[in-house]
């Protein structure tokens, strides 16, 4: 063999080692992370869900504990969230959640309040107690009504 083909042949080996090394970490992380994943989905029902996607983070004391897996209509027209939370995490099964905005105008998120039962939620659960999100133009809305009433009733009083 001369050196040339050696150096061929060696480069290629090289190649094909270090391809099976980078496939092994990309799907063994992947594989590990499935064996050891003890993540439950729980659902909630909301009325009004404006802004919140798949994909946005279900929070617990301000620590990302999940995502949104899954959004659609029940047969009533009111939102179904399914949510896949850290199984590690003991919910009880009076816990609440409720649609947060990341300041004024900022991302959407779920916020999950642990209740105090002694049962907790298991997979496919529903969280019964639920806060819809507020919409900024709604309370925008009544800011300035609530003003206005104010004004009158000073106008009121002045006179």
């Amino acid at each position: 063999m001369t050196s040339e083909t050696r150096e061929i042949a060696i480069g290629a080996a090289t190649f094909g080692c270090l391809a099976l090394v980078m496939a092994y970490l990309y799907v063994g992380r992947d594989l590990a992370a499935s064996a050891s994943s003890t993540d439950i989905d729980i659902v909630a029902k909301f009325n009004r869900v404006d802004g919140l996607v798949e994909g946005d983070e279900v929070r617990l004391g301000g620590i990302k504990v999940g995502t949104i897996k899954d959004m659609r209509l029940d047969k009533q027209f009111r939102a179904v969230l399914t949510m896949t939370v850290d199984g590690g995490i003991p919910l009880p099964t009076d816990s609440s959640a409720a649609i947060h905005t990341d300041g004024l105008f900022g991302s959407k998120f779920m916020v999950l309040e642990p209740g105090g039962e002694e049962k907790y939620l298991k997979p496919g659960s529903e969280i019964t107690y639920t806060q819809d999100a507020v919409v900024v133009s709604d309370l925008l809305d009544l800011i300035i009504s609530e003003g206005r009433e104010a004004m009158k009733k000073r106008k009121q009083e002045g006179k």
